[in-house]
């Protein structure tokens, strides 16, 4: 949490410093169940607007703060509790203040010499030269320097498209490389070089790529032609998504392949479905307030929308206020709505991200085969006219799989036929609509007996209840013998 000018904590500094936040953040982070807190760049920077991303100094934590020793304490508490610490690291531009790097000794020395490559027009700044071997070895030192003396257990890359291609997101004006092509060629060795080096360095360190485009085998190893990252943002299932969500209903019938995409490249990398800071600002709304519907239709879409992505495969990201539902956007100089918790739909869905955090870390079926198409199946994505979704999440265990139905409309259905694999009783294990959520509990209390029945390509079927805008989880029970 950080603070207003002049409404600071007790002893009348700005910012709560990093021991102070490490004592608030650790049991937050228990309480609601995430594995891994990612933090916004850390290294010195002289904007506060610039959330981080324009940095000066990249062997300096930033002083706001407080000490290294004091950054030391917040992450050693994190791991005492078994949390992980990632940073966001961003080698491909900086701030071009006097005091940085910008034409450190009077010429480009840090940046380019063409103004047409060492000038970032999208935001301000000057773009590493990666062709300087100096440059190379500047940056991918300032990344294991946080590793050694920090002991962080990942990175994640920033703007890796900005790095990739000479004009990404620029005007266009002809800039090719020395093989004629858009790429850079520099920046492509640099990228497999960091990554090489910091897995030779540390013991299973992340390594996460920012990267907004078709990129191939961004997540594979560099003996095997790939950049060496070991996941990536997933920002077009993310975008999908978001447009899906904010579109009514009535509406979602023509765009019914924004739910389904994703399936289509999902297990090309290793992916990280992520819900940043980056689609909360900006007048892009919050992530509860970017849900179609009035006031309560609002918490129900946003639930059915956690519990679709907690089923979807790839790892979870969650920028804070999104568990608290936030209706404002987020804003760097002042804290999180903490006040909202006083209402109980936002203290529910706390509750109930909490819940849903803790039920995914016990479910091997939803993580355990995240990368490969044998961890997933489609039971039916077919069904447009209804806006109904289901599939099977399963582990290396056969017997164990997850049964994952959502509802994107405002109906209720019931006694609604679900193909599936195995001839055994089934039993609801998580339901967004329930009450201590602040659903209206339409639930399946009973135990689901199995129909002798081919449906949607499965051998069998069963009949559910299911809510508007609700997903729910089913799993199979196969303690005794069915008689139909």
């Amino acid at each position: 949490r950080n603070y207003n000018r002049g409404e600071g904590p007790e002893d009348g500094t700005e910012f709560l410093n990093y021991r102070q936040i490490a004592d608030k953040l650790v049991p937050y982070i228990l309480e609601t169940g995430f594995t891994h807190i990612e933090i916004l760049p850390l290294t010195e920077h002289p904007l506060d607007a610039s959330w981080g991303y324009q940095g000066v100094g990249y062997f300096s934590i930033t002083s706001r703060y407080g000490t290294p020793e004091d950054f030391k304490y917040l992450v050693n508490k994190c791991h005492k509790a078994g949390i992980g610490v990632i940073l966001d690291w961003v080698p491909g531009h900086f701030c071009k203040d006097a005091h940085g790097l910008y034409r450190f000794d009077g010429t480009p020395l840090f940046e380019y010499e063409n103004e047409l490559l060492g000038e970032n027009p999208v935001w301000g700044t000057a773009n590493f030269d990666l062709a300087k071997p100096f440059v190379k070895n500047f940056l991918i030192s300032s990344a294991t320097f946080l590793f050694e003396l920090f002991h962080i257990d990942g990175i994640r890359v920033d703007a890796v498209s900005n790095l990739l291609y000479l004009e990404y997101a620029r005007e266009k004006t002809g800039l090719k490389n020395a093989l004629g092509g858009d790429t850079n060629l520099e920046a492509i060795d640099f990228l497999k070089t960091l990554n090489e080096t910091i897995f030779k360095l540390y013991k299973t360190p992340l390594i996460i790529a920012e990267e907004a485009t078709s990129w191939p085998m961004v997540t594979a190893p560099t003996y095997e032609g790939g950049l060496g990252f070991n996941f990536k943002w997933n920002m077009g299932w993310m975008n999908d998504m978001l447009r899906y969500m904010s579109l009514t209903p009535c509406e979602r019938e023509k765009y019914h392949n924004l739910l389904t995409f994703s399936l289509m490249y999902a297990f090309s990398e290793n992916f990280i479905l992520s819900l940043s800071h980056d689609e909360v600002v900006h007048g892009k709304k919050s992530l509860l307030d970017k849900m179609s519907g009035d006031y309560i239709q609002k918490f129900d879409s946003l639930r059915m929308f956690y519990a679709f992505m907690i089923g979807h495969p790839g790892k979870k990201l969650l920028f804070m206020g999104g568990e608290i539902g936030q209706f404002i956007e987020w804003r760097y100089y002042e804290e999180l709505e903490w006040k909202l918790l006083k209402y109980p739909q936002h203290d529910s869905l706390k509750t109930y991200v909490s819940h849903l955090n803790k039920f995914y870390k016990e479910q091997d079926s939803l993580w355990e085969l995240d990368s490969s198409p044998e961890g997933f199946e489609w039971i039916n994505h077919k069904n447009h006219s209804q806006k109904i979704i289901s599939f099977l999440r399963k582990s290396k265990n056969p017997d164990d799989f997850i049964l994952v139905i959502c509802n994107f409309t405002k109906n209720e259905y019931i006694n609604h036929h679900i193909g599936v694999p195995r001839m055994t009783e089934y039993v609801e294990v998580l339901n967004s609509d329930q009450n201590i959520f602040g659903g209206g509990n339409h639930i399946n209390s009973e135990v689901i007996k199995p129909l002798n029945r081919e449906l949607d390509n499965q051998p069998f079927s069963i009949a559910i209840n299911i809510a508007p805008l609700c997903t729910l989880f089913l799993k199979p029970i196969f303690k005794k013998k069915i008689t139909i």
